[in-house]
C-alpha cells in the first residue's frame, strides 16, 4: 500500500479507491481519521445534520414511557385497557329557570284611509280585510258648528252627522273585533 502524504502520487491514490471498488468494500460516509505522518490527508467535511444544526435548535422529544402517560386506563377490575375510541362532550342539563324566547315579526306601518285595508291583524295573526267604523271626529263638529252660524239652526246643522266623508274611521279586525287603527279626517 502506497503513502498518501505530500510525496505520493495521485495515480496510487486512483488505484487504491478501485480496489476498493473492485473488492466490494466501500467505507462508511462521517468523519475519516488521518494517516499518520508529517502531512495528514484533511478529514471529511461534516454532515448535513452538523453543519445546519438542526437539532439543536428544535429538540427531538423523548420516547414514550410505559406507564399512566401511554394512555392506559385501569378498569375496575384493576386490568389495564385501552380508552375509549371516541371522547363526546357533555349533554347540557336542561335548566329549570330557562328563558323561553318569543320570535316577534315587525311588520311595515300601514296607513288607514277612508276605505278597507288588507292586512295581517297583529292579535290574531291572520290575513284579513279591515272593517269600517264611522264615528264624529273633529271635522263633523267643526262643519256642525259652521251650518249652526250660518242659520241652519231648526236641524239642518246636524247633518255632517249622517254624511260618512265628514266623519272619522275606525278600522277593525273582522275576526277578533279588535281596533287595528283610526282615519281622521281633520
Amino acid at each position: 500500500m502506497k503513502r498518501l502524504d505530500g510525496g505520493g502520487d495521485v495515480h496510487g491514490v486512483a488505484d487504491l479507491v478501485s480496489s476498493g471498488f473492485a473488492l466490494g468494500k466501500m467505507s462508511v460516509p462521517g468523519s475519516y481519521q488521518a494517516a499518520a505522518g508529517p502531512s495528514a490527508v484533511p478529514t471529511a467535511p461534516p454532515s448535513y445534520e452538523e453543519t445546519v444544526a438542526v437539532n439543536s435548535y428544535y429538540p427531538t422529544p423523548p420516547a414514550p414511557t410505559p406507564g399512566p402517560n401511554t394512555g392506559l386506563m385501569t378498569g375496575p377490575d384493576g386490568k389495564g385497557m385501552n380508552p375509549p375510541a371516541y371522547y363526546t362532550q357533555p349533554v347540557p342539563v336542561p335548566n329549570a329557570n330557562a328563558i323561553a324566547v318569543q320570535t316577534v315579526y315587525v311588520q311595515q306601518p300601514i296607513s288607514f284611509y277612508d276605505r278597507p285595508v288588507q292586512m295581517c291583524c297583529p292579535s290574531c295573526n291572520k290575513m284579513i280585510v279591515t272593517q269600517l267604523s264611522y264615528n264624529a271626529g273633529a271635522l263633523t263638529w267643526l262643519s256642525c258648528g259652521s251650518l249652526c252660524l250660518l242659520g241652519c239652526i231648526a236641524g239642518c246643522c246636524f247633518i255632517p252627522f249622517c254624511v260618512d266623508a265628514l266623519q272619522d274611521v275606525d278600522h277593525h279586525c273582522p275576526n277578533c273585533k279588535a281596533l287595528l287603527g283610526t282615519y281622521k279626517r281633520l
